[in-house]
């Protein structure tokens, strides 16, 4: 597969992630990854060095353990709704969430749960009227721009391994509602929810709620058994009866499980050179099924490699 040429957004990557002799330990050199017959995004991150990769904070990591022994797993994002994020493990914390259930499932849009009932009381601690965590600063965050056009931001890139919209004027930068990325339900204005009602995207990105309701993270393992659940028949996909209802036998931190077993999570340094590699060659695809490469890629098509690592012992 000789004969490979750099895109642009390519190069634009790799110049933004900071790759170069200049690197302390930096990745393998990507364009001779490309060229020496490892084109594909699924070969660029199998072969990405244990450098490339960091650790998810133990006490980042929340897990849904449902009916029937299926587990999800969330890794939450506090730098970007730290108040919202507090109330979450407020809840875990007095095990609130133990006993709710997964109570809607919209085709192509969300899967939500909660209290259905609405009348579970919240622990004290929780913060009854957060503030909208929709938006944060955009300085101290680590970002690696995409040089592809978006419909919903002045400019969107990754930061700190999230994706983002961000407006260089206002310096304010925010989640986006890709695949996966879990939020908070909310009523109408100003309400902002407290964190005791979550959905998870299933569907293609809705970026029009971006900026307009609170994301605390994403699901990195275990999202099939919410995506597959039978579809809700009424009003907005929430089940009709209780019975249909997929209870949710507790919710944990995984720093709070005992050490032998714990699930470890590493996700990709989105400024490493091998980000920019993926990112690079998710927008030219030049493997043998490809006809006509890209040339772009959409915020919500280049998802954030993420891996397992063995459990601690």
């Amino acid at each position: 597969m000789g004969g490979w040429t750099l895109p642009a957004l390519f190069l634009t990557m790799l110049m933004a992630a900071g790759a170069g002799p200049a690197r302390a330990n930096p990745d393998p050199d990507p364009a001779a990854m490309m060229s020496s017959g490892l084109p594909t995004p699924a070969d660029i991150v199998a072969h990405a060095p244990d450098s490339a990769w960091t650790a998810i904070d133990p006490g980042d990591l929340m897990l849904l353990d449902l009916a029937g022994g299926h587990r999800v797993t969330i890794q939450l994002a506090p730098e970007f709704a730290p108040v919202h994020i507090a109330n979450i493990r407020k809840l875990i914390a007095a095990h609130w969430f133990d006993g709710t259930s997964v109570n809607r499932a919209q085709d192509d849009y969300v899967v939500q749960w909660g209290d259905a009932t609405e009348k579970k009381p919240l622990p004290p601690e929780v913060v009854a009227k957060p503030p909208a965590e929709y938006e944060r600063i955009a300085e101290g965050l680590r970002i690696t721009p995409l040089a592809s056009r978006d419909a919903y931001a002045p400019a969107v890139g990754f930061a700190d391994g999230w994706p983002v919209g961000r407006d260089p004027h206002s310096g304010l930068a925010w989640l986006t509602h890709c695949y996966a990325m879990v939020g908070v339900g909310r009523d109408l204005p100003p309400d902002t929810g407290t964190g005791a009602e979550l959905y998870t995207v299933i569907g293609q990105a809705p970026r029009q709620l971006d900026r307009n309701i609170t994301l605390v993270g994403r699901v990195i393992d275990g999202l099939p058994s919410l995506d597959t659940l039978p579809r809700g028949t009424a009003s907005l996909g929430f089940y009709a009866r209780p019975e249909e209802r997929l209870p949710i036998l507790q919710v944990r931190l995984a720093a709070d499980l005992p050490l032998p077993g714990r699930p470890v999570w590493q996700v990709m340094r989105t400024d490493s050179a091998s980000f920019a590699a993926y990112a690079g060659a998710r927008a030219n695809r030049r493997d043998a099924f490809y006809v006509r490469p890209a040339a772009g890629v959409d915020l919500c098509n280049a998802p954030i490699p993420l891996r397992s690592a063995p459990p601690v012992r």
